[in-house]
């Protein structure tokens, strides 16, 4: 298995680097990088932060999808996955992950994956299921577009 992160955290790098069936090719800290590292180090599956320098995860994704077609991706993002996860999966990704999660859900989610699987968490299968049993209406912001969103998102953040 080849990966390539970008702009993801030190310890996966780390739990990556040191396993021994998986490759990492490369490492961007943005965009533009990651189109630089994409070129000159193709990979099977590609880690990409949603709160990416430059452009947001989701537009990256969308990007992805027309340019490279053939890379599975993984979120990684700080967000938690009833904010993020089903509408990452919806524009593409293979899977989630949720930096407080454990360093070790990296590892499978990546091994999963590269085998063409989606990977969801534990907590991602629970939401699913309770929206299963308990449908409710629509949650105000999956209305919004992507950029709308983002720009909920920063204004929040800096309120916090």
């Amino acid at each position: 298995t080849q990966g390539v992160s970008s702009a993801a955290s030190d310890v996966y790098k780390r739990q990556l680097s040191e396993a021994g069936d998986i490759r990492v090719t490369g490492e961007a800290g943005g965009y533009a990088e990651l189109r630089d590292v994409l070129r000159h180090a193709p990979c099977d599956v590609l880690l990409l932060d949603l709160n990416m320098p430059g452009r947001s995860g989701l537009e990256v994704l969308g990007v992805l999808q027309e340019t490279d077609p053939g890379i599975k991706t993984i979120i990684v993002s700080m967000f938690t996955e009833d904010q993020y996860a089903i509408r990452c999966l919806r524009a593409g990704a293979y899977g989630y992950v949720n930096k407080a999660g454990s360093p070790d859900e990296i590892l499978l989610a990546t091994r999963m994956v590269a085998t063409g699987r989606k990977f969801v968490s534990p907590e991602l299968a629970q939401l699913l299921v309770e929206s299963l049993n308990n449908p409710q209406p629509e949650a105000p912001h999956t209305a919004l577009s992507e950029r709308e969103l983002q720009t909920l998102i920063k204004l929040s953040l800096i309120h916090i």
